[in-house]
């Protein structure tokens, strides 16, 4: 009987599969259901060695398939968001817990105090023995939601508008959402800022659906972008490129720059290689709150070479592009 029961589910699963597929185009909302039931499995199990193998498995699709799906809905692979998952909470439990740091490694499934040890200093920039004593959590990488309703994919830099003080939960969600496109925030300070910038008129937003998508803090007399985060269902669809429009335009063609991670930074889930990709060039490499940083900058001269850009890249080809 039992047997019987797993060849049903495993039929089921493969005409729910093919189901999906329409002329080759996979079901938006599908395809995020499927990959919304992948993260609540990761997020009920990271006390234990997840992988590719074995989220698969509990969802009884193909580990090929759902990774392409994953990585084109989240801009992650499984590993690397299980694995920033799970050293989130390890963070938590240095700062919070005074459980021993080979109890916590294991907790974050890892076989050995050394392995978690090199993993944490890797994303952490220090060991955990020197995190637990700095007594300041932040995360890496917070739970993933998603929107299983389809979504807007034609903005323009006109859909964007300046934020209220109205917007500002709606700003922390994308926020919290994107913590991995900041090197370091304090969200106190940040706060005081968003307010600052909010009263200012230097801070856009756009929504879809009544929800925050994208989000831009900036300084309007030195040109520098403080904040930008899109949402991850929406990062690949230009939505990067009509902000910096959106600036570029308010700006007058002045130097626009941001600071991201250095180059090699484990950390990094590919917000380098976006900037690069929009026109940003490399500058001077610095520290800020202890983290090690790289300036980019955004010229004049590139606005022509902008607004002729066009991705050619696909949805999950390339890196996330929001901080």
């Amino acid at each position: 009987m039992l047997k019987t029961a797993r060849i049903m589910k495993k039929k089921n699963t493969l005409c729910d599969t093919i189901s999906l597929w329409k002329g080759g185009n996979i079901v938006q909302g599908q395809k995020v259901h499927i990959i919304s039931k992948a993260i609540s499995y990761i997020e009920a199990n990271l006390d234990n060695k997840l992988d590719l193998k074995a989220v698969a498995a509990s969802l009884h699709y193909s580990k090929y398939y759902l990774h392409r799906l994953f990585v084109q809905t989240v801009g992650l692979t499984i590993h690397d968001y299980v694995q920033r998952r799970q050293l989130t909470e390890a963070a938590k439990l240095l700062v919070f817990s005074q459980k021993p740091i080979l109890e916590i490694a294991l907790i974050s499934g890892y076989e050995s105090q050394q392995a978690f040890t090199s993993a944490f200093k890797a994303m952490y920039k220090m060991t955990p023995s020197e995190y637990r004593v700095s007594e300041i959590f932040y995360p890496l990488q917070l739970p993933i939601y998603l929107k299983e309703e389809p979504i807007k994919m034609d903005f323009t830099k006109n859909d964007i508008q300046f934020a209220t003080l109205s917007d500002v939960n709606d700003w922390m969600e994308l926020v919290h959402l994107t913590v991995d496109g900041y090197p370091y925030l304090n969200e106190t300070e940040y706060m005081e800022k968003l307010h600052q910038y909010v009263s200012d008129r230097q801070a856009f937003i756009l929504r879809d659906e009544g929800m925050a998508i994208g989000i831009m803090g900036f300084s309007a007399q030195t040109g520098n972008i403080d904040y930008w985060a899109i949402h991850p269902q929406y990062r690949g669809l230009n939505t990067e490129k009509i902000f910096l429009e959106k600036l570029d335009e308010l700006l007058f063609g002045r130097e626009i720059s941001l600071t991201t991670y250095r180059k090699g930074d484990k950390a990094d889930t590919g917000y380098r290689e976006e900037y690069l990709r929009l026109g940003f060039a490399e500058r001077e490499l610095l520290t800020e709150y202890g983290y090690p940083t790289q300036r980019f900058v955004f010229s004049p001269k590139d606005t022509l070479s902008l607004q002729g850009h066009t991705r050619s890249i696909k949805r999950g080809e390339g890196g996330k592009v929001s901080c």
